[in-house]
Formats: C-alpha cells, sequence, structure tokens
C-alpha cells in the first residue's frame, strides 16, 4: 500500500508527523493542551498565519494565535467586516453590491454600492444585528473552488465588483469563507466562529472610490471596531471622544491659529497672527539649533526650469505628484516638490576639496505636491507646505557618523517638543528604484550601524524606501498613544551621479560625495498638527503665542494695565489684554478657554503696589508679585524644553 504523503509539525517541546491535508483544529487538539485550545483562534505554521479551517500541506514551527497575541485583532476585525456585510445584506436586501472589508490598523470597514445613502440610524440597526449574528456563534467555514467556480457563483448573486475581482486573480483556484447564509471571496484567515466576536461599534459613514480610482463608481464605507472585550472597546470609545475634543481642525479655527477657504484652494494653508507666530517660535528655534550643529542655512525658489525635475528623476518617479507644469516665455517650469536639487545646484558652483566635507545645509523650504482633494486633512495632509529639510554632502568614510549624528540631533529635536515616545522603521529598497545594487546594500549598512551605535532598536520595512535610496522613518507618539510619520534620514548615491558632484581628494583625484537628505520634523504644517493635538492646544508657555493676557477689574485700571502691557512686551513676554467692559469672571473664563498659559489680574490693590495676581489656566491663583518677578518666571518657563 501507497503511503500517504506526510508534513511535520513542531512546537517548542513536542515534534509529531500528519497526513499532508489535516486541518488546522485537528493538529490543534494533537498538540496544545486543552486549555490552550480553549483561547486559540488560529495557527500560525512555519511563519504562515491560516485559520482553524484551512487544511495543511506544508510543515513547520507550530505556534498558537490567542487574544493576545499581536495578530489577534486583525483577524477579529476582519472577521467583523464579514458580520457587518451579512447584516447590511440581512437589513436592507441582498441587491446591495458588496465590495471589499478588510481590517485596518485601529477597525475596519467594508464599502457597500447602493442607490440609497445609509444614516446614523442605519448604523444602530446594523450593529444590533451584528451582535446578533455574533451571539448565534456561526462558525467561519474556509472553502477552497475552482475560480470559474467562484466566477459562477457570484454571477449568479448579481455581484459585480466581486466578479471584476475575479476576473483579474492569476490563480486556478481561491477561496471562499461562508458565516451563515453570507458568502465572500476571501483569502483569509479567519475566526473560528462568530461568537468571539463580543465588543462592537460602527463608528461613521464615508464615501469611497471604487479601488480609489475617482473615475470609478462612488461607494458607501461603513467604519467599525471590534474588540475582544467591552472594557477595551470602552477604553478605544473614550479615546476616541479625546481625539476629537484634541481634532487640530477643530482647535485651530478655536484658537485662530489657521484657516483654510475655498477661495484660495483646498490644501492651502491661510495662518492669523496666532498661527504665524507658533511658527515663528519653531523656526526661531529650529534655527538657532541648527546653527549650533553645526548647519548653514539656505534658502531657494519656489520654481524651476521642468528639466530640473527631469534631470533628478523626480519626473520618471514622481510625476502624479507634482503640479502641472506652467509656460514663461516659451519655457516650462515647475512648481518645486522638492528642496534637494537646488541644494544640488548650490554645490555645483565651485570645486570642493575634500578637507571642507561634510556640508551641511539647511532650508526651511516651502515645497508643493498635488493631493487629491479627498485626501487632504487639515494640516496633516496638504498641497503647499514648509519641510524642515537638510542635506549632507560628506565622504564615504563620514557616512556613519553623519547618521549617528543626525540621529542624536533628531532626538534632542524631538524630545525638546515633548515626543520621548517614537517608533522606528528601516525602509529597505522598493521595486523601483535607480542606482547600484552595491551602492544601497552599502547605504542600507550605513543607517544599520549608526542605530545599531545609538542602540536604537527598529523594525525593518522592506520595499518602502524611496526611489533613490534607503532611509530610516521616525513615527511619533503623542499623549493618546497614535503614531504620526514625521522625521527622515536618507541616503542617497543617485542625485549625486546624476549632477556629476565631485570632489578633490587628498591624493589630488576626483570622487563623488554621498548625500542625506534629512528631515526632523518633516512639514511644519503636519508638525504643527500633532503638537496642535498632543498638547490639545495648551501649549507649554515656551511655545505658546500668547504666555498672558491682562484682565482689568474696571476701567480705573485701564492706563496700569496698558503700561503693563508695553511693560511686558519689551520684556519678551508674548502679551495680550482683555479691556472689554466684561466682569472679571467672564474675561478669565475666555482666557481658559484660549488656553492662555496665564491670566493677569489688575485691580486697585495691584495698581497701587505695582503688582499683579497671577492665575494659571489650570485655575490655580498665585501669589500677588511685582511685575519683574513675573518676567522672570515666564523666562525660566520659556528656557524649559521638556514634556507635558
Amino acid at each position: 500500500m501507497k503511503k500517504l504523503a506526510e508534513i511535520t509539525l513542531s512546537t517548542a517541546d513536542q515534534r509529531k508527523s500528519f497526513p499532508v491535508g489535516i486541518s488546522a483544529a485537528e493538529v490543534l487538539k494533537e498538540m496544545f493542551s486543552n486549555k490552550v485550545r480553549k483561547r486559540t483562534l488560529a495557527l500560525r505554521v512555519g511563519g504562515v498565519l491560516i485559520d482553524l479551517s484551512a487544511p495543511l500541506t506544508t510543515g513547520g514551527e507550530l505556534v498558537a494565535i490567542t487574544p493576545e497575541s499581536p495578530e489577534a485583532l486583525d483577524l477579529l476585525r476582519h472577521s467583523a467586516a464579514h458580520v457587518m456585510a451579512e447584516a447590511v445584506l440581512d437589513l436592507f436586501g441582498h441587491d446591495i453590491q458588496v465590495a471589499i472589508g478588510p481590517a485596518t490598523a485601529d477597525g475596519f470597514y467594508y464599502d457597500f454600492d447602493r442607490n440609497q445613502s445609509f444614516t446614523p440610524e442605519d448604523l444602530e440597526k446594523i450593529e444590533t444585528r451584528m451582535e446578533r449574528i455574533a451571539s448565534a456563534d456561526r462558525p467561519f467555514g474556509r472553502e477552497e473552488v475552482a475560480r470559474t467556480t467562484a466566477l459562477e457563483f457570484f454571477c449568479q448573486q448579481g455581484q459585480r465588483y466581486k466578479v471584476e475581482l475575479l476576473e483579474e486573480i492569476a490563480t486556478d483556484r481561491v477561496s471562499l469563507y461562508r458565516q451563515g447564509s453570507f458568502v465572500d471571496l476571501c483569502r483569509g484567515p479567519h475566526l473560528p466562529s462568530t461568537g468571539w466576536i463580543k465588543a462592537i461599534k460602527l463608528t461613521r459613514l464615508a464615501g469611497a472610490y471604487w479601488r480609489g480610482d475617482e473615475k470609478k463608481p462612488m461607494l458607501q464605507r461603513i467604519y467599525g471596531t471590534a474588540f475582544f472585550d467591552k472594557k477595551e472597546l470602552r477604553d478605544y470609545l473614550n479615546q476616541l471622544e479625546e481625539a476629537k475634543k484634541r481634532d487640530h481642525r477643530k482647535l485651530g479655527r478655536e484658537l485662530e491659529l489657521f484657516t483654510i477657504q475655498d477661495q484660495i484652494g483646498p490644501g492651502l494653508i491661510l495662518w492669523q497672527p496666532k498661527g504665524s507666530l507658533l511658527r515663528w517660535i519653531i523656526e526661531d528655534y529650529w534655527r538657532r539649533e541648527h546653527y549650533r550643529h553645526g548647519y548653514e542655512l539656505l534658502s531657494t525658489p519656489h520654481i524651476a526650469r521642468r528639466e530640473l525635475w527631469s534631470k533628478s528623476g523626480h519626473l520618471d518617479f514622481y510625476a502624479e505628484n507634482m503640479f502641472s507644469a506652467m509656460d514663461v516665455e516659451d519655457v516650462r517650469y515647475q512648481l518645486k516638490p522638492m528642496n534637494c536639487p537646488f541644494h544640488l545646484a548650490i554645490y555645483q558652483t565651485r570645486k570642493r576639496s575634500y578637507r571642507e566635507l561634510p556640508l551641511r545645509w539647511c532650508e526651511l523650504g516651502t515645497v508643493y505636491r498635488f493631493e487629491k482633494t479627498g485626501a487632504l486633512h487639515g494640516l496633516m495632509r496638504v498641497r503647499g507646505f514648509t519641510q524642515d529639510d537638510a542635506h549632507i554632502f560628506c565622504r564615504p568614510d563620514q557616512l556613519e557618523a553623519e547618521i549617528y549624528r543626525i540621529l542624536d540631533f533628531n532626538l534632542q529635536i524631538l524630545q525638546a517638543f515633548g515626543f520621548v515616545d517614537y517608533d522606528i522603521y528601516l525602509s529597505t529598497r522598493p521595486e523601483k528604484y535607480v542606482g547600484s545594487d552595491a551602492h544601497w546594500e552599502r547605504a542600507t549598512e550605513a543607517l544599520k550601524v549608526a542605530l545599531a551605535q545609538k542602540g536604537l532598536p527598529y523594525t525593518v520595512d522592506p520595499g518602502e524606501g524611496v526611489f533613490y535610496g534607503p532611509k530610516i522613518d521616525i513615527k511619533i507618539k503623542d499623549v493618546l498613544g497614535r503614531a504620526w510619520q514625521c522625521s527622515t534620514i536618507q541616503v542617497d548615491f543617485n542625485l549625486p551621479e546624476r549632477f556629476n558632484l565631485g570632489y578633490t581628494g587628498e591624493d589630488g583625484a576626483e570622487y563623488q560625495p554621498i548625500m542625506i537628505h534629512r528631515a526632523l520634523m518633516g512639514s511644519l504644517e503636519r508638525f504643527l498638527g500633532v503638537l496642535i493635538e498632543h498638547y490639545a492646544g495648551a501649549f507649554p508657555v515656551w511655545l505658546a503665542p500668547v504666555q498672558a493676557r491682562i484682565c482689568n477689574i474696571t476701567d480705573a485700571q485701564l492706563s496700569y494695565a496698558a503700561k503693563l502691557y508695553e511693560d511686558l512686551r519689551r520684556a519678551g513676554v508674548r502679551v495680550e489684554q482683555d479691556i472689554r467692559n466684561e466682569k472679571l469672571n467672564y474675561k478669565i473664563r475666555v482666557a481658559q478657554m484660549q488656553k492662555i498659559p496665564y491670566m493677569l489680574i489688575v485691580g486697585d490693590q495691584e495698581m497701587a503696589s505695582d503688582t499683579v495676581t497671577v492665575r494659571r489656566r489650570d485655575g490655580k491663583n498665585l501669589a500677588p508679585m511685582p511685575v519683574d518677578e513675573f518676567v522672570a518666571l515666564v523666562m525660566v518657563e520659556k528656557g524649559r524644553k521638556t514634556t507635558i
């Protein structure tokens, strides 16, 4: 008799052989204790995640996935998306077209094509039906079928989006998932059953073009989230509420920091006086620190001949993110999406020697990138923004030391603004790239060495480098634990070669420098948006555009308030005065809503003694103090760059 083919599976303490095709559920029974089995959602076999209904065809190390595993929430939320699709069809009819429904970083969504718009009331109904489906504890069954069989099935169902997806799949066999009467085209994996879904919340409605293409139908997207228990869901919803309060668009309007207006154009920011002052404070600090760290300041135009962007490679790799060219005196010009070609041109103005390297050049350069209207989001994604850009030109023997130096400077800057928690990613060569493999390997190794020397843990992000080189990305975390991409360090052999840069070596021969692209805050607009949300608009004293507001009690103190205002401004305090004919409590409440750190109360007693009564924005009153003592207090706070 012919022996059946076998696979070998192992855990930390055992190793067994099984026939090919055995289900993951059967293996679970054989290889794990009853205690583990009860909590297992799926298995990882040889590094591949599979659900318990799947047959095993290859062996390897076996890992049980439980609710505590990193993969667990994705499994839960992807499964919840299928449950939502079933609930929608049950409630509103099977003539609705279902598109796709993946898990996301904080939940899930499903896209639907329906003639009638969903409403917030509909979300409540869908959520209730989802809870009923979940409590029925229906199994998620995986079924592998011929692609032609799946095509026939979804054609009969009238689900044209599924048919379109199937028509583009190259494999002969596909997997379907069934829970109850609902069948979906899906690679999986999924939970063992709907009963694992204990806590669901549908959060919002949005529009989304099919496959992100604005030429294709607009679908209705329902967002939701799911957790393994209700407490985790409550905590998440509380965080969402806190995030709404911190929304930089809302606070930017209330605190009169910036505005975006249709008559100007989407994604173009108008900075109001307080917002402009906040920018000036940040930019002034940025310039001073860069000078202290050995950088020289550059300033470059907003446009250049289009040929420059062809030479740099941006037209080949970045054209879809650039605005259309403009014709000026029969010459084509281009709004700049990057500052780097200008810095390269400055390098070329004369011959360079090995003795003057490294050159560290920085610029707060405003660039323009085309973003689709639907992708724009307050300060976080705009069409015109200012990069805190820098380029370092160095010799090969200086590369690791320069990257280390940048990392050190980068973390100092982030900490000054209150960001001490972050994730670091090393992004490697993408599919579409320029330059030799040897240069890519050399650049990637230099980034690894610098991170190791600095003792910074990082995650490799395969294929996410830019077209000209690998990079380090630093994602800062705000007080709510949300990650934001800001800092980046990129090594580039390509542009110095394209622009034929050189320097004379010690031996008199010509060599090519290495170029490092570097941004510490990313774009000022995005960084300011993150700062606003991080501090909920209540900036530390050194950053606050208004540090103090003078509030008089009666008109009898008007002259004293005016003198105090002038004295404080001359002393370097950023101050306003509220001398309206309003009650003091009202003035204090308004100043607190404006998140102003200090309110200076002046009445007859303060005027007579040449003092101020200081009230902090948290409601705490300080003892009356002489004006120069208050100035000293502010100066100490202004010099303090710390966390919240």
